[in-house]
């Protein structure tokens, strides 16, 4: 029977399908563009980096970049003033400089950050995109997402009595902290020595911190030359962006950079720009105008407006509409840029933090079962063949089994020195399969593939770490991918 000559169900108005841009340039110009941009950056005076902030639960990172933003007048006074307002309305007054980076109600009120808070700042040489982190371990999965689109860090640290202790001991955040960013491919930190002004800026607090600090962060393998010291006090902005001059009590004993100086210094690692492209997706949101929104940085290739992409998992495409690179509109970004990308041609539910962007012609491979070299942390039970693990991959995070150990390897030269081992126990190297496990309840049910790639073929796609009961028990890299 034809239900439509009756008038019984609801006209459906057609909603106009959206086309997309064309593209403009063939993929060589943009290249070619993209290469004069790199060598632009590297002769110019300002080049781009990203720098995730890391430390303990209330070390003070909220605050530190909020009066950062402020004193390079990143943040203007009327919302200085207009947060100051609030928090002390709120009977949180000091976490008014917080307040910049720490927006939801829930973050405010509860006095922690929980997600990941994006700013940029500039120095006389540098272009920096600030994520700034969660520090309580509660937020860890928040935090390895935002570690894994950074590529310098800086950790906070309390200088208060105990306070460093609690953040630097077994089971505190510094030390999980620091070992996450390594990880995932950091090689440079800043350590800012926080709260000195608590303890009358006490010179012997701060180079007991940095000889504790230091021989654990080369073990964790941060080179010497890659890392800094810099003491400062957030609360009332000392020595982030101007040598202080009033404070004597600091200035008796420390003369060196200040944190900007310091920050002015980073090196961008290099771009791999001729890969295909990656994208991890890191927030998925509605545009104000048509379109969805999706945030990431480019792991590697190049993208431009108008073209078409793949999402994966899944079967889906979109195109690309608009870019966005540091809040400015642009026609194309590249490798090592945090972009905003606005798509069109697509339905929102196909589209979820996780999901990787890749070329249609050159898809990224799907895995469940691939073979990994890890390294255990200091975990308190040994490992064993058949253990129920989290997985982390960007901003996906997965259950699975570490199905078979394989191998125990030397750590500096990566040989053999075992094969089949029983167990796998603190700072052990190893190569082990892992198997993904299904997130239904069914026990019949497939386990949904992850987009990896081998380390060999994209350093960003390779990576993944391995988190058990709340902590974090190992890191390492996807050497092969078998299904």
């Amino acid at each position: 029977m034809d239900l439509s000559a009756l008038n019984l169900t609801p006209k459906v108005e057609s909603v106009p399908i959206e086309e997309a841009p064309k593209i403009t340039l063939a993929r060589e110009k943009v290249l070619e563009e993209a290469n004069r941009a790199l060598e632009a950056q590297q002769t110019s005076d300002l080049k781009l980096v990203s720098l995730v902030v890391i430390g303990h639960v209330d070390a003070g990172k909220s605050t530190l970049m909020g009066r950062l933003l402020y004193e390079t007048g990143r943040l203007d006074e009327k919302t200085r003033i207009a947060n100051e307002r609030g928090s002390t309305k709120a009977g949180k007054r000091s976490f008014s400089w917080a307040w910049s980076l720490d927006g939801t109600t829930e973050e405010r009120e509860r006095g922690i950050t929980m997600d990941i808070a994006l700013q940029s700042l500039k120095t006389e040489h540098r272009q920096v995109t600030i994520l700034d982190a969660p520090g309580h371990k509660d937020f860890v999965p928040n935090m390895i997402s935002g570690a894994s689109q950074a590529d310098c860090a800086l950790l906070v640290v309390d200088a208060s009595p105990g306070e460093f202790e609690a953040g630097f001991d077994r089971g505190g955040q510094t030390r999980e902290h620091v070992i996450l960013v390594r990880s995932l491919g950091v090689s440079q930190i800043i350590i800012a020595i926080n709260k000195l002004d608590v303890i009358q800026w006490d010179q012997s607090r701060f180079k007991e911190i940095c000889k504790l600090m230091r021989p654990f962060l080369i073990q964790s393998g941060f080179h010497p030359s890659k890392t800094q010291f810099v003491p400062v006090g957030a609360m009332d902005g000392v020595n982030l962006a101007e040598k202080p001059t009033q404070v004597e009590e600091f200035t008796s004993w420390y003369q060196g950079p200040t944190l900007v100086d310091c920050l002015d210094k980073l090196e961008p690692p290099t771009r791999d720009i001729a890969s295909p492209l990656r994208l991890p997706i890191s927030n998925v949101f509605k545009g104000q105008s048509a379109g969805t929104g999706v945030t990431g940085r480019l792991c590697s290739g190049i993208v431009q407006v108008g073209e078409r992409l793949r999402v994966l998992p899944g079967d889906e495409t979109a195109a690309v509409k608009s870019i966005e690179v540091e809040e400015e509109s642009a026609s194309w970004a590249m490798a090592g840029s945090n972009v905003t990308l606005f798509l069109t041609g697509i339905d929102p539910i196909h589209l979820a933090v996780g999901s990787v962007l890749c070329p249609p012609t050159d898809v990224v491979p799907l895995a469940t079962i691939f073979t990994a070299r890890i390294i255990i942390f200091d975990v308190q039970l040994p490992i064993t063949a058949g253990a129920s693990v989290e997985l982390f991959h960007h901003s996906r995070d997965v259950p699975a089994t570490i199905a078979n150990l394989i191998s125990t390897l030397d750590r500096t030269t990566g040989t053999v020195v075992k094969k089949k081992p029983r167990v796998l126990t603190k700072g052990v190297s190893a190569e082990v399969q892992i198997v993904l496990r299904s997130t239904s309840l069914s026990s019949s049910a497939p386990a949904l593939p992850i987009p990896l790639e081998p380390f060999s073929v994209n350093k960003d796609m390779g990576r993944i770490l391995l988190r058990r009961g709340g902590e974090t028990i190992g890191a390492g890299i996807v050497l092969e991918i078998f299904g």
